[in-house]
């Protein structure tokens, strides 16, 4: 049986418009040149916001003293579990070393960036949990300079809740400004700040694409579109559960793609007859953004059996994948392209994206065919070393000169030559590249 779409999108999620490409350019270049001063000026004009741009320690005492008691718990809660995943993290990449060939020594270091620095969206939602899965994990890495940056809200300030669980993840600044202004801030060391070495956390079009623009100067955690959902469900799923899944993730925002990939027409057909009365169910700006979705970006995708499921999912690489399907180990070995995989109805995508302690920056638009998520493996530098005896060098001398020559790179071959010459006087080698 072929696939068969019982929705089809109507349009394609974008972030790279080439409006917001000029817009974002101009601010860059003007805070570039204008320092302090014009990030500034852009603070005032677009997050209406004149307090301290960074929180003294009296500002931050404040702002943590007004998070409820019970909310604290739980974000306590959810920045112990990301932390415990982010040390075990770690723990998997180590310095190493090995002798390559007698008197040669090759190892690896893996050595945490200096300053980081971590978006964290304060708009139409408080991304309370963003606060805490990049900067814990910054902190684990075991960088120097953490950095978190946040909208402020006219009047008020950064939401203190979020303040609470940068300061909770181990932030040296909490900088109140949002947007452009915010990442090039970081970027370019302003108000005393250490120039970011990476640029990390979600935001809308205008922070993903300033993150584009300046990658290659400053390292990202990727370049991020709209998030997106995939849910795999075969006939034992409950609709129910499954359709209230899609709506979850549906009312990330208006241009957020939502599908689900079954081989059981029935679960299909009766979870799209559920999703518009769950839709109208929510809170208005939650509503607004969810039918949006659903309407011009959802897809539902009928396979024959759970390969082609499998294989279709793989083709959509999804940022977020559930499977509510018999066999979760089956699923667990043959999946191959996602960022975040939940097996089972007893997990859901909204709990990574909060509390269970991976990681919630994740790819989208496909790139989880080729990148995961974000990591404390993303704050580290791998770098090699080596050293040798002056025995270890010589084969090693003998195949770059000849290698090099064979190349036409005459300098090359010589840094080989003259440690021949000086470490075996007399000896006479065959340093061409001819046999």
């Amino acid at each position: 049986m072929a696939r068969e779409y019982l929705k089809k999108a109507t349009l394609t999620a974008t972030s790279d418009a080439p409006e917001v490409q000029e817009a974002v350019r101009a601010i860059l270049a003007d805070i570039e040149t204008g320092g302090d001063a014009k990030a500034l000026e852009y603070a005032a004009k677009f997050d209406r916001y004149d307090g301290n741009v960074l929180l003294t320690p009296d500002e931050i005492e404040a702002a943590c003293a007004l998070v409820p008691e019970k909310l604290k718990a739980d974000i306590r809660f959810a920045h112990d579990n990301v932390k415990r995943f982010a040390e075990k993290q770690k723990s998997s990449v180590s310095d190493m070393e090995i002798e390559i060939v007698p008197g040669l020594i090759a190892g690896q270091r893996a050595i945490p960036v200096d300053a980081a620095g971590c978006y964290v969206p304060g708009g139409r939602y408080s991304h309370i949990a963003s606060a805490i899965m990049t900067v814990t994990t910054a902190k684990v890495a075991g960088c120097r300079h953490i950095t978190a940056c946040s909208p402020p809200r006219p009047g008020v300030g950064v939401p203190p809740a979020i303040v609470y669980a940068a300061h909770l993840g181990g932030a040296n600044q909490i900088m109140a400004m949002g947007g452009v202004q915010g990442v090039a801030a970081m970027t370019f060391g302003l108000f005393g700040l250490p120039r970011a070495n990476i640029l990390v956390g979600p935001g809308n079009q205008f922070v993903a694409e300033a993150k584009r623009i300046l990658f290659g100067r400053v390292g990202i955690d990727m370049i991020a579109g709209p998030t997106d959902s995939l849910i795999l469900a075969d006939a034992q799923a409950d609709p129910l559960v499954v359709a209230t899944d899609l709506v979850s993730q549906a009312e990330h925002g208006y241009n957020s793609p939502v599908w689900l990939v079954t081989d059981d027409r029935a679960l299909a057909e009766t979870v799209m007859q559920l999703v518009p009365g769950l839709i109208d169910e929510l809170p208005e700006v939650n509503r607004n953004n969810a039918f949006a979705a659903w309407r011009d970006y959802a897809e539902v995708v009928l396979c024959s059996d759970r390969e082609d499921m499998a294989a279709c999912s793989d083709a959509y690489a999804p940022e977020h994948l559930t499977v509510q399907a018999d066999d979760l180990d089956w699923w667990l070995n043959r999946l191959t392209c996602y960022g975040s995989l939940f097996l089972g109805e007893e997990t859901t995508v909204s709990y990574g994206d909060k509390a269970t302690g991976t990681n919630h920056v994740l790819p989208t638009s496909g790139a989880a065919s080729y990148t995961g998520g974000l990591s404390v493996h993303k704050y580290m530098k791998i770098v090699t070393w080596q050293r040798a005896t002056r025995d270890g060098s010589k084969p090693v001398a003998l195949a770059t000169a000849r290698i090099s020559r064979l190349e036409g790179m005459e300098g090359h071959a010589r840094a080989a030559d003259v440690r021949l010459a000086k470490y075996f006087p007399g000896e006479n080698f065959d340093l061409s590249s001819s046999g």
